[in-house]
């Protein structure tokens, strides 16, 4: 789509020079290209140092498209000098500068969430709490939460619906991850953001002081700490550029507060404030359907998006039978894309939730379509990645009890429940970690004599690497620890198609690391092992896309930055998306889903196919659902409606292939009509009702809908002297109704 190098808004935000900036940027309206130009400029013409600015994205994805742009526009060498980075991985850029004041070693860990479940799980052990009762997901959700509002175990102690138990397990976990020298992805934001905010110490002096510029994209996604932070490093020169759209806040579930970018200008009142509205990447009835879409949100800043692209094709909404037919729908259509020419790397499937892929996937795999799964079981969390990963950070950083715990008897050596219990009664009664405690532990003979000598043997192993690590690069000692740990002979042992699976997943590991270090290399770099536990750790669902020509199949979630030719959109019905989340719709959670819904819809840049099944079995659990509330706000002029039921919308009515309008004596079609108050009419061959009396048909597997019971599924129709309809309605079970007080769902 052709444009001008920059647009009248775009080159206002580049051209600013100094002071607060908002900038709302809708779907498309190239922010990216806004804020690289801004960076461009502020180098090459007002003189700003390049290690002077920082630049925070949300994404790896992002900042390495940000990174490959300004080395165009000024040059590589310039770029290598530059802050472009996420939020955790400046953190953690940060952090390892001022470990000593943070009260970390500088070879910290950063524990991944299977880590931190270990942890927690081990300290409520401890304490002898019943996981099924206190699950540690569960747990660690309410902690990480705390951490987002920045708040200390202590502070707790005195928040609203936090209680004594909780703070206790809060308090714990993070003496235990001090005591393994390792922080939590929260932690990184939440360490650095005190020390910034610090008054009383040089390093919060020398942190305001380090960067003259700060820019932040996907402002909208930020939270409270994230914020206190950027507040914090801009505070000297009020030089805080922000570029976000409240229409894509789609993070609330993750601590991010839409509040935040709307309330800017009430924490700048003298920002500038500039709306980038003109989109570049969609044909015009997809801005349309967009639109649409967002427009009805209960609270937004006024914006219109609109492009002076071409029509294209309209918007395809197809109404299936169930969620079989609707992954068959989908092969269908993305065979006849694929027939066409279309690079599968240009054809994207959405869905709202994970659990919803399976049947797409073998519907994928009997038409033999190559596709890749983006967010779901990522490579770097299956079990023999993440044994050599643990063996690796062992060896980086000893202290680690949550990788010691994972591979002391992996592969098998004999270290048993009991040594490994025993050992870290040790460990807690002298506050060391699990390595530091084998010594004491078989000095005291706290354990048995056998296995002393495989305690022993072990820590033999983690030495003669550690005293290789300065001798070996990274990739060299990745294969060292396989080699002298057994573990890859142990696989080539097991010689089972399992075990040979998990050799090749080991193999793609060593070639990570190799590219890794090739990388670092060529930016005349020097590869560590820990730099490259450093990079992995930060590891995003965006980064596990191969640019390999496959189909991607992902959540909606998993879509935000990224764009394709061709998307189909599943899934759209009430329930679903919007997904239901305890049986309510709160005003928030809708606005969070409509603003979801319009993510997903303007990903596309040419094609938009849309589906909605009459009933779907999720969850181990079938449901009758109606389309999509959504839908209902893309205008008529720019989408085709096809498929089941009336307007191509579906519902338990479609599916049992019932029509809800009665055929008339002669065999034609009546016209849709209602009874009085809108009350379901029989005209049925059992009761006529006379032709002048217009009416609907009710039958078995139609729905209905009642005052106080809601939505609900027709089991069978009784007549008598009065019309009664026995339906089943979700929460409520089988009610016997009569039809008068019914109306049609």
């Amino acid at each position: 789509m052709e444009r001008p190098e920059l647009n009248e808004p775009q080159a206002t935000a580049v051209a600013h020079r100094s002071g607060p900036l908002l900038i709302f940027a809708g779907a498309g309206s190239g922010k990216t290209r806004t804020i690289t130009y801004r960076v461009a400029r502020l180098i090459a013409e007002h003189r700003v140092p390049p290690y002077r600015l920082l630049a925070v994205t949300f994404t790896n994805k992002a900042a390495g498209e940000m990174q490959a742009r300004l080395a165009t526009l000024i040059g590589a060498p310039i770029v290598r000098d530059l802050w472009v980075g996420t939020f955790h991985a400046t953190c953690a850029r940060l952090l390892r500068r001022y470990h000593a004041e943070a009260g970390l070693g500088e070879k910290f860990v950063i524990y991944d969430d299977s880590d931190q479940r270990a942890v927690l799980a081990r300290i409520m052990k401890e304490r002898g709490i019943d996981e099924r009762v206190l699950p540690p997901k569960m747990v660690l959700a309410r902690i990480h939460a705390q951490k987002r509002e920045g708040r200390t175990p202590e502070q707790t102690r005195r928040s609203v619906g936090f209680d004594a138990a909780h703070s206790e397990l809060y308090e714990r976990y993070q003496s235990v991850l001090r005591q393994s020298n390792a922080v939590d992805f929260e932690d990184l934001i939440l360490e650095v953001m005190r020390l910034a905010e610090d008054e009383q110490t040089g390093v919060g002096e020398a942190l305001r002081r380090q960067f003259d510029h700060v820019l932040v994209d996907e402002f909208q996604d930020t939270n409270i700490t994230q914020y206190r932070l950027l507040l914090a490093l801009s505070r000297r020169t009020r030089n805080l550029c922000v570029v976000g759209d409240d229409d894509q806040a789609i993070y609330r579930w993750r601590g991010a507060d839409v509040r935040i970018i709307r309330n800017f200008r009430r924490d700048f009142p003298d920002a500038t404030v500039i709306k980038l509205e003109q989109n570049y990447r969609s044909t015009a009835n997809i801005v349309a359907a967009g639109l649409g879409v967002i427009q009805p949100s209960v609270e937004r800043e006024p914006k219109r998006l609109w492009t002076d692209a071409a029509p294209g094709d309209r918007v395809r909404i197809r109404a299936v039978a169930d969620e079989r037919e609707e992954a068959a729908h989908v092969v269908c259509c993305v065979e006849r894309l694929l027939g066409g020419g279309l690079d599968p790397r240009q054809v994207a499937v959405f869905y709202r939730v994970h659990a919803q892929s399976r049947v797409l996937e073998e519907a994928f795999r009997a038409g033999r379509i190559p596709y890749q799964i983006i967010g779901g079981m990522k490579f770097f969390e299956r079990a023999e990645v993440k044994d050599l990963l643990a063996y690796l950070r062992l060896v980086e950083n000893p202290r680690s009890d949550a990788d010691f715990l994972r591979i002391v008897n992996v592969p098998a050596r004999g270290i048993g429940t009991t040594t490994i219990e025993r050992l870290l009664e040790v460990a807690s009664l002298r506050a060391l970690s699990a390595y530091d405690a084998i010594e004491p532990a078989i000095s005291e003979s706290r354990v048995a004599s056998a296995a002393q000598r495989k305690l022993q043997a072990f820590k033999e192993i983690i030495e003669g690497l550690r005293a290789r690590t300065d001798s070996l690069g990274p990739h060299a000692l990745a294969d060292e620890v396989l080699e002298q740990t057994g573990y890859r002979r142990a696989l080539r042992e097991a010689d089972t198609a399992e075990s040979d699976a998990r050799l090749e997943n080991i193999e793609e590991l060593l070639g990570s690391i190799a590219e890794y270090e090739e990388e670092v290399a060529l930016a005349s770099g020097a590869a560590t092992i820990g730099g490259y536990l450093e990079r992995i750790s930060l590891y995003t669902a965006s980064d596990a896309m191969k640019d390999v020509p496959s189909v991607a199949l992902m959540t909606v979630h998993a879509a935000k930055g990224l764009e394709f030719d061709t998307v189909l959109l599943t899934g759209m019905e009430e329930e679903v998306f919007p997904y239901l989340r305890l049986g309510s719709y709160e005003i928030e959670d809708v606005d969070e889903e409509r603003r979801l819904a319009y993510v997903a819809i303007t990903r596309a840049r040419r094609q938009l196919l849309i589906t909605h099944a009459a009933a779907r079995t999720l969850f181990g659990q079938t449901r009758y659902l109606d389309a999509s509330r959504f839908l209902r706000s893309i205008p008529d002029e720019v989408a085709v409606r096809e498929g089941l039921g009336r307007e191509g919308f579906a519902g338990a009515n479609a599916l049992l292939g019932r029509s809800w309008f009665a055929s008339n004596r002669s065999g034609g079609t009546a016209k849709p009509a209602r009874g009085p108050a809108g009350r379901v009419i029989d005209r049925s061959e059992a009761h006529p009702i006379p032709d002048d009396e217009p009416g609907i048909v009710v039958r078995e597997g139609d729905r209905v809908r009642h005052r106080r019971f809601g939505n609900g599924i027709v089991e069978r129709v009784e007549t008598g002297s009065s019309l009664t309809v026995v339906a089943r309605f979700p929460g409520w079970g089988q009610k016997r109704i009569l039809a008068e007080f019914l109306e049609r769902g």
